[in-house]
């Protein structure tokens, strides 16, 4: 793990705390459908159904998505259990996870 990992984590934990994400399948697909979502990320081991799922959706809906990590780093970083999908609800949380993401 690198600097940048462990800053996306960071960035998600503070997200989560603000209560600016939705994690799940259910709730980041109803926050996409809302119009809520600002970034979607996916974890790399989750199923091909869910990556095109949420490829598909993001794409109707014009929310980026990114694939990164994996579903038990995912849902440690937001305090959780595993989690195959979560949406970010903030530009600002959005935008600085994107940059931090770009930095891997």
């Amino acid at each position: 793990m690198n600097l940048a990992d462990n800053k996306i984590d960071a960035l998600l934990g503070l997200a989560r705390k603000a209560g600016k994400t939705a994690a799940g399948e259910f709730s980041t697909e109803k926050a996409i459908r809302e119009g809520r979502a600002v970034l979607v990320i996916v974890p790399e081991d989750a199923s091909d159904n869910t990556k095109k799922k949420f490829g598909n959706l993001t794409t109707h809906f014009r929310v980026p998505i990114v694939i990164y990590g994996n579903k038990e780093a995912l849902g440690h970083a937001i305090g959780c259990q595993d989690r195959s999908s979560l949406a970010v609800l903030d530009r600002g949380f959005a935008g600085a996870i994107e940059n931090a993401l770009n930095n891997l």
